[in-house]
């Protein structure tokens, strides 16, 4: 079962590490939930932030692509918050800055429309951000419902502000 989990950060971690150092971190902690290992992890982007706050800080995006058996996708969910948590995730109010935000885009082409998580993630499609890292681990991947390959999703974007890949 592949299972694909967007990461990005745009705020220091709790303990004062860079967003790249907490998305590095949460991606060795996906490697250790019960039943999945990690198997590919993308290059690291730079990304404007999307509806966001005025002034907020670029983020940090990759997405990992973890292979195994997976507890349910509510169990799964859970277990991202609280990798979330341990970062000092804080949830003030929708789009807004963050030390690490975990998105639960697929599970094995999964369509679910509730209860939470809602799969393939519901805005995975709109986003340059998630779907330019989710082509390195995933290049074949289809969106399960609208029937399309990454590279058609990507090429139906607008190309301003590109994911711009982090050196190192």
């Amino acid at each position: 079962m592949t299972v694909l989990i967007a990461l990005g950060a745009n705020l220091p971690g709790r303990r004062g590490e860079s967003p790249l150092e907490t998305c590095r971190s949460a991606a060795a902690a996906l490697d250790s939930l019960p039943g999945l290992r990690l198997r590919a992890l993308s290059r690291w982007y730079r990304t404007a932030p999307v509806a966001s706050v005025p002034g907020a800080p670029v983020f940090v995006n990759g997405v990992a692509r973890l292979e195994g058996l997976a507890s349910d996708p509510a169990t799964l969910l859970a277990a991202l918050h609280l990798i979330e948590d341990d970062a000092g995730r804080q949830r003030p109010f929708p789009n807004a800055p963050r030390r690490l935000d975990l998105d639960l885009i697929d599970i094995e082409g999964l369509v679910r429309h509730s209860p939470d998580p809602i799969l393939p993630h519901p805005r995975a499609h709109l986003r340059r951000f998630v779907l330019q890292p989710l082509a390195d681990v995933a290049p074949d991947w289809v969106h399960p419902v609208l029937r399309r390959d990454v590279a058609a999703l990507l090429a139906a974007l607008p190309t301003e502000d590109l994911p711009q890949p982090i050196g190192g």
